[in-house]
């Protein structure tokens, strides 16, 4: 007589979270797939635009001795030769001598409903700032990376309702993580061990194989990809970026800037506003990467600025250590100082939140990880379908 098999008993967490993990699969797994293949491509853009722009990076002529042109003289010399209809948006200076001064044109349209409508012009000029030459001139709206950057943040759609068409699905993935971690945990440790790596020694068929990778692979990026979503849906969600300030500091809201008035401000406006600013950045932060000065007098809301902000970064390719300084725009007088090290724990994060998501905050060896790890996300979909797929076959057969 043939023995009955009787079949192991599944936790109604496990039936569940299958059928969960499954549905969310089906549903956002096209979606997932390209959030994380462009994210994953994005990872190495400063290098590789380090690299390829080499050139326009370095000046040849630069000394400590040597003086630059002055910033407005040199907006000018930009603004004539490139004629644009847009004004300049601001200047990049670094510290290093030896590289060049880097304005931007930046402006939107809100009505806009894709990237391309949106995003009116976006370019990056390279500046010789001892001679005014310019070396170099790229159209950011239609760089690889940048393109890159707006498909993973929105599918290419308007960025004030595409990041809900991408935010939504990645909410989703996070259940599918959370229920995928459910699904691979063993009841026991010997089982685990069969879990932790490929054994694949008398296994011959593509579907064990895939299924494996999928497991084995998507348990240890699991992790990581929970907090690329979590770190994602900061950007989309105003609720998520209220409840990490509240945790982090008590407070649901960051710290508003206070509104300074200064009574040189009823004076006619100094020309040199800008070299001033520059000038006295240069001496509080000399050992500092870079700094941007708001040429336009706007924000990125286009609103008008009140007073002349200038930011400071810490580390080249990173965004976490800023510092401010607020000086009048019409005198130049330094009227604030805010500090890396003086701002609470919910602005530190508020900062960093970017450099988390693409890994630089961990240096290279958090963006080599972060790399593996989009790769592993951008094949979960890819074998999670091929499971359902041979699954379903396999029932059409016995029917």
């Amino acid at each position: 007589m043939k023995k009955k098999h009787h079949k192991k008993k599944v936790s109604f967490t496990k039936k569940w979270s299958a059928k969960l993990h499954l549905w969310f699969g089906l549903s956002v797994g096209l979606i997932v797939f390209i959030v994380s293949l462009t994210g994953t491509l994005y990872v190495f853009k400063d290098e590789v635009q380090n690299s390829l722009r080499k050139e326009a990076i370095y000046v040849k002529n630069g000394t400590p001795e040597t003086k630059p042109l002055s910033i407005n003289l040199l907006r000018e010399k930009v603004s004539l030769e490139l004629n644009e209809k847009y004004p300049i948006t601001s200047v990049e200076i670094p510290l290093d001598k030896n590289k060049s001064y880097r304005f931007q044109y930046y402006e939107k349209n809100k009505k806009g409903w894709n990237y391309f409508q949106e995003v009116l012009i976006n370019k990056q000029v390279y500046v010789n700032q001892y001679t005014g030459e310019i070396l170099a001139v790229y159209n950011e709206k239609y760089d690889f990376f940048n393109i890159l950057k707006y498909i993973h943040w929105g599918l290419l759609l308007n960025s004030d309702w595409g990041k809900y068409v991408v935010g939504i699905p990645t909410v989703l993935f996070i259940f599918m993580l959370i229920t995928g971690i459910i699904l691979w945990w063993p009841k026991n440790k010997n089982a685990r061990k069969g879990r932790l790596w490929f054994s694949w020694e008398n296994v011959k068929t593509w579907k064990r194989k895939n299924y494996d990778l999928h497991n084995i692979l998507g348990f240890y990026a699991s992790f990581i990809a929970l907090l690329l979503s979590l770190t994602g849906i900061y950007f989309a969600y105003p609720y998520v970026k209220n409840t990490f300030n509240l945790a982090l500091s008590g407070s649901m809201e960051l710290p508003k800037e206070k509104e300074m008035k200064s009574p040189d401000s009823l004076m006619v406006k100094n020309e040199a506003i800008f070299d001033l600013a520059a000038s006295q950045t240069e001496k509080l932060y000399a050992g500092s990467s870079s700094f941007r000065i708001s040429l336009n007098g706007k924000n990125k809301k286009g609103k008008e600025l009140k007073n002349l902000p200038v930011t400071i970064y810490g580390q080249e390719g990173r965004f976490s250590e800023r510092n401010l300084l607020t000086f009048d725009k019409y005198s130049g007088k330094l009227l604030a100082n805010k500090p890396h090290h003086k701002l609470n724990n919910a602005e530190k994060y508020a900062n960093a939140n970017y450099d988390i998501h693409t890994g630089s905050y961990f240096g290279l060896f958090g963006k080599i990880l972060w790399f593996i790890a989009g790769l592993i996300c951008t094949s979960l979909p890819v074998t999670g379908f091929l499971i359902w797929w041979g699954k379903r076959k396999k029932k059409g057969k016995n029917i």
